[in-house]
């Protein structure tokens, strides 16, 4: 099946601009067009898309992520690809602790202003 570019925009959740810019500075390959000169996206075009946004949400670099691209067509880079992916991995493990950490600061805050504004009846205590 194909898309036009408003309606893998709209299945993507990425603008318009959002698509050209990706294909523009090589993230993706430029869609086949159809016979009136439109870009025709594909199922394995949004694939794409959605992988790439992934890498989006979890921080990775527009630099790294057009490194990754570059390598998805070339023979034996397979190895480069995965370190990649390991490497960045790793950064979002160590974001995620510092996020827990975070989250429980913010816990213990919101108890203790609990305790203080909602103290508890001696009925509740018994």
């Amino acid at each position: 099946m194909n898309y036009a570019i408003a309606q893998a925009a709209e299945r993507s959740g990425l603008s318009i601009d959002t698509l050209r810019y990706y294909e523009r500075i090589g993230l993706v390959d430029p869609p086949a067009r159809d016979s009136g000169g439109r870009r025709a996206y594909t199922d394995a075009d949004l694939g794409w898309l959605e992988f790439l946004t992934k890498l989006r949400t979890t921080g990775m670099p527009i630099r790294m992520m057009r490194e990754y691209a570059q390598l998805k067509d070339s023979p034996g880079a397979a190895m480069r690809r995965r370190q990649m992916l390991v490497d960045h991995r790793k950064d979002v493990l160590e974001r995620i602790a510092e996020l827990q950490t975070s989250l429980d600061a913010l816990n213990h805050k919101i108890g203790l202003y609990d305790d203080q504004l909602c103290p508890p009846t001696q009925a509740a205590a018994g």
